[in-house]
């Protein structure tokens, strides 16, 4: 039952956009809406029902494989079109098409008036499938598969407005960097087909012991599949596509930044951990360079005045921490700050999406001030976010990153030098998320005012605000009813094979 709604969710998202994209003329608005919205909304149903049946199961009953055909045979080597479906990949699907849907929904309004309105969809139900594909795919082909589509959809909104020379440059620059990863972990993926005889999790993740402890094929695996995460979710060397990005419509940022693409690295290192748990440089490397990567991103972020860059530079810092305490091997911390993030951080961006609406396109912080009284629904989603964000008690930042922190503290000599990072990190990230919030929503108004006055958004926009601001305020609160030891069961990583499902 659970593979089986697993394939629905999956093709659901790919379906829609196939409809949308060959639609001979631009259908009327409501059938862009249904498909397109409809389409997430349903997947995401499915998906909360996954993971309640699954929730009836042993902890050790959890993880099934459904094959639906066999796509390659050659020699000794048989590869399935087959997707896994385990704790992780639940959790993965419920925040893409949760708040997917979400910022979908917001975009009806967002993109009301573009020329565009049925592309858009399109390309965003493609996004959201290559997402899907990547963290149900049962073997290391579909995986690669998934993690290219995701690089044609990001280059498809990032450039959407494509009459913007800046958007095409942008878009260029994120598929070039992109196809960087992509490289690496196709380079990674015939490593393990050579030495393992297998591209299948189940296989690959039981025999990757046999490459021997700390050995440098273990290394090079690793180190490559770092190349794949770093170029996805935008760490150093490879972080320079994703600030650029923000000249996509506001809505794609949050899809990048907040439920898909940005954190596809960090569910990388999650899901091949078993080749990481056999190589201690490799997870110190990992950790290091998420840590480097985190303090850099917030001291830039301090310098920005435009919204959008200021929540970029922020997301490749947060990242930071997600790829530290994975590389430590707190696995299930990384995931649980990764959930975290996609709430506050897709609050942040809807609710600066609805500031740069009323204000008719500005993104620039020197042209803002005093909007509270104006842009209610858009205050409290940025101040829920800054608030996860900065890690105040009581928000959901602040349980995922004292997580973090805490296992980076019990990680050795590298763990609390990253500690200390991390530390640096936090007070950085208060300074400018409430520099940001203070600047947009405090203060003075623009000389001469605003001409006309900002304009509340219709219930389209803010609803999903509203949502993602509650959830950026309670979302850390879900170790109550489940129990950390409970909740770390669905976020860290299983590597068994799981009985098969035809």
């Amino acid at each position: 039952m659970a593979t089986a709604l697993s394939w629905i969710v999956l093709v659901l998202p790919l379906i829609s956009g196939v409809v949308l994209a060959g639609w001979p003329t631009e259908p009327p608005r409501g059938v862009t809406r249904l498909l397109g919205i409809g389409s997430i909304l349903v997947a995401f149903a499915l998906s909360v029902t996954v993971f309640i049946g699954m929730l009836g199961n042993p902890a050790d009953d959890r993880t099934f494989t459904s094959s639906a055909f066999q796509f390659i045979d050659i020699g000794s080597t048989a590869l399935d079109l087959s997707i896994l479906v385990d704790p992780l990949s639940v959790m993965m699907m419920l925040i893409i098409t949760g708040v997917g849907f979400l910022i979908h929904l917001y975009s009806a309004e967002y993109m009301e008036h573009d020329r565009d309105y049925r592309r858009f969809f399109a390309s965003m139900n493609l996004f959201v499938f290559s997402m899907l594909l990547l963290v149900l795919a049962g073997n290391f082909f579909f995986l690669i598969v998934g993690w290219a589509f995701v690089g044609l959809a990001s280059y498809l909104l990032i450039g959407f407005w494509y009459e913007r020379p800046s958007a095409v440059a942008a878009a260029k620059k994120a598929f070039i960097i992109n196809v960087i990863g992509d490289v690496g972990l196709v380079l990674a993926a015939f490593l393990i087909l050579r030495e393992l005889g297998t591209l299948d999790y189940g296989q690959a993740f039981a025999e990757a012991g046999s490459l021997g402890q700390n050995s440098g094929t273990v290394l090079a695996i690793c180190l490559l599949l770092l190349v794949g995460a770093a170029a996805k979710s935008a760490q150093v060397p490879l972080h320079t596509w994703l600030p650029d990005a923000m000249e996509g419509p506001t809505p794609v940022s949050a899809l990048i930044h907040a439920a898909t693409m940005v954190t596809a690295g960090v569910y990388l290192i999650v899901r091949t951990h078993a080749f990481f748990d056999l190589s201690w440089l490799a997870g110190d490397i990992v950790a290091i360079v998420g840590a480097i990567t985190l303090l850099m991103a917030a001291t830039v972020a301090l310098q920005q005045v435009d919204i959008k860059r200021v929540l970029a530079w922020s997301t490749v810092s947060q990242v930071g921490y997600m790829i530290m305490a994975v590389g430590l091997g707190a696995y299930a911390s990384g995931m649980f700050m990764l959930m975290a993030h996609a709430f506050y951080k897709a609050a942040l961006f809807l609710a600066a999406g609805i500031i740069i609406h009323a204000l008719h396109d500005e993104q620039s912080l020197d042209r803002m001030g005093g909007l509270r009284k104006y842009l209610r629904v858009a205050y409290f989603g940025m101040a829920a976010g800054a608030l996860a964000m900065a890690g105040i008690p009581g928000f959901s930042g602040f349980f995922a990153k004292d997580e973090v922190l805490a296992s980076a503290l019990a990680g050795g000599t590298i763990g609390v030098i990253c500690w200390v990072i991390g530390i640096i990190g936090a007070f950085l990230t208060a300074l400018y998320m409430f520099r940001l919030l203070f600047r947009a929503f405090f203060g003075p108004e623009p000389e001469g005012g605003y001409h006309p006055a900002p304009h509340p958004s219709r219930w389209w926009m803010s609803v999903p605000v509203v949502i993602l601001g509650i959830l950026a305020v309670v979302g850390g609160w879900l170790q109550v009813p489940f129990g950390w030891t409970e909740l770390r069961d669905w976020l860290a990583p299983v590597t068994g094979e799981g009985p098969a499902i035809l």
